[in-house]
């Protein structure tokens, strides 16, 4: 598996746990998604820093990806959606909106692979959908 793959792993590992756990810090997070894939042995610096990045972004510039979120998600307001569906997408529009490095497509499989490894059947086609949406709303050719 690539860095930044992984990386988006330990980044959504670590998003999930900042919800579930009040007071947790990036740090901590990030530090225990690390920790519970330890048999991948040591992590990539790439990945890390990479991981790092997504989580602290995704933080930082919450309140706007979540608004993004609801206004381009059809009938499903952000509580009712699973954590992890809603944190895939929060990784997504990040990438989307703050990452013009990557490009569309590449942010919307990968966010669409980790729908379909961490969340339920349904998880990949609604998360395609809504950053397709929000894709074309923020013009990300």
């Amino acid at each position: 598996m690539g860095a930044r793959r992984t990386a988006r792993e330990r980044a959504l590992q670590a998003l999930y746990q900042l919800e579930m756990t009040q007071g947790a810090t990036t740090r901590e997070a990030l530090d225990s998604a690390w920790a519970a894939s330890a048999e991948d042995g040591k992590p990539e610096p790439d990945a890390v820093k990479f991981a790092k990045e997504l989580v602290e972004g995704v933080e930082t510039n919450r309140d706007e990806i979540d608004a993004l979120i609801e206004r381009h998600s059809h009938n499903w307001r952000l509580d009712r959606m699973s954590r992890i569906d809603r944190n895939v997408l929060r990784l997504g529009i990040f990438e989307l909106k703050y990452r013009p490095d990557i490009p569309r497509k590449v942010t919307i499989n990968e966010a669409v692979e980790l729908g379909k490894n961490f969340g339920t059947e349904e998880s990949s086609a609604f998360v395609n959908g809504l950053l397709d949406r929000v894709a074309v709303a923020l013009g990300k050719p």
